[in-house]
């Protein structure tokens, strides 16, 4: 087991009164339990951010790598005009 080390913060009024309240409702044992546990969900979705972010790059890479031509701007934009009327089609309908 590790041994926990003891470290001082200050927080803004507000950020104190959401601990204090945390512990005062009984959620949390104390004000290092509530730190503690917000400490865990920030790394757990910086983990995530960090994951995306290597994700895109790998996908960003992929994509200047393939050389195939690939669709036509027109033929996007075709596309997506359809689709749109498609579904203006369909709430114009409901009503």
């Amino acid at each position: 087991m590790t041994t926990a080390k003891k470290i001082s913060i200050a927080l803004p009024p507000e950020m104190v009164y959401i601990v204090r309240s945390a512990v005062a409702t009984g959620e949390y044992a104390s004000s290092s339990e509530v730190i503690r546990d917000a400490l865990r969900d920030w790394t757990y979705k910086r983990s995530l951010s960090q994951q995306g972010v290597a994700e895109l790059r790998r996908v960003w890479q992929e994509a200047l790598n393939d050389k195939t031509s690939g669709i036509s701007s027109d033929d996007v934009l075709d596309r997506l005009e359809r689709k749109f009327q498609a579904i203006a089609d369909a709430t114009d309908t409901k009503k």
